[in-house]
């Protein structure tokens, strides 16, 4: 009887350790189902290159276009050509877009990432700032609307769809608009792949969740295999 009750008691451990393991991987894997702007700091007076990523569909669908709206402020904004979209543009009286399309050539399937870019400029007066970029993700079945925006005081945490937000920092420190006149960031253009590296990295945890919440799932299945095995 004793040797019973203490093989049930290793059982639900085992099920309260696995129900727990995922529980903690869904709700990291919740958080990172937005779509991020890296970098989310940019330079006054300069132009900055700033990437949408993404790592999931809408509830499944794949993910066919990025519609970014871009914020009045800007001086600027000039999207990035890249093979895995075509870009559309809408511009106002100023010529300066105030919104780009991006349309996947190829669908792209939920659970991949992906990443849509564009340089943006904003001017000395907006440093200290912040600015929302809305975004609407459209996919082969339905939309997904990331325009969430915090009010004061309240934590962007718990908004359900936030738009990616970027703020503006101390103007750039050279003469050319925040680049050398070789046409890259006077930072440098290693220091500044680097520094887009870690940002992409830190944006989307996904692979490094998944694989922490497998080695934690196997772990959970082993100790219930053996406790049922002495059971």
């Amino acid at each position: 009887m004793t040797l019973t009750i203490t093989a049930r008691r290793r059982a639900r451990l085992a099920v309260g350790v696995t129900a727990g393991a995922a529980l903690a991987l869904a709700l990291p894997l919740a958080a990172s189902a937005h779509v991020h702007v890296t970098p989310e700091e940019v330079a006054a007076n300069g132009s900055t290159r700033i990437d949408f990523s993404f790592s999931h569909g809408c509830d499944g669908s794949p993910t066919t276009a990025l519609v970014v709206d871009i914020p009045a402020e800007a001086q600027g904004a000039t999207p990035v050509i890249d093979g895995a979209w075509t870009i559309t543009t809408e511009a106002g009286e100023n010529g300066i877009p105030t919104r780009v399309t991006y349309t996947a050539v190829a669908p792209i399937p939920d659970a991949y990432a992906a990443s849509a870019g564009m340089n943006v400029i904003f001017p000395g007066s907006a440093e200290g700032e912040s600015f929302a970029f809305p975004v609407t993700q459209q996919c082969e079945a339905g939309e997904a609307a990331w325009v969430q925006v915090a009010e004061d005081g309240q934590d962007p945490d718990d908004l359900e769809y936030p738009a990616p937000v970027v703020v503006v920092g101390a103007a750039a420190a050279d003469a050319h608009g925040g680049h050398s006149e070789s046409g890259h960031s006077s930072a440098g253009t290693s220091d500044a792949a680097d520094a887009e590296a870690t940002a992409a990295a830190a944006a989307d945890p996904l692979p490094l969740w998944l694989s922490a919440g497998a080695l934690v799932l196997a772990a959970a299945a082993l100790v219930l295999a053996i406790t049922r095995r002495r059971a």
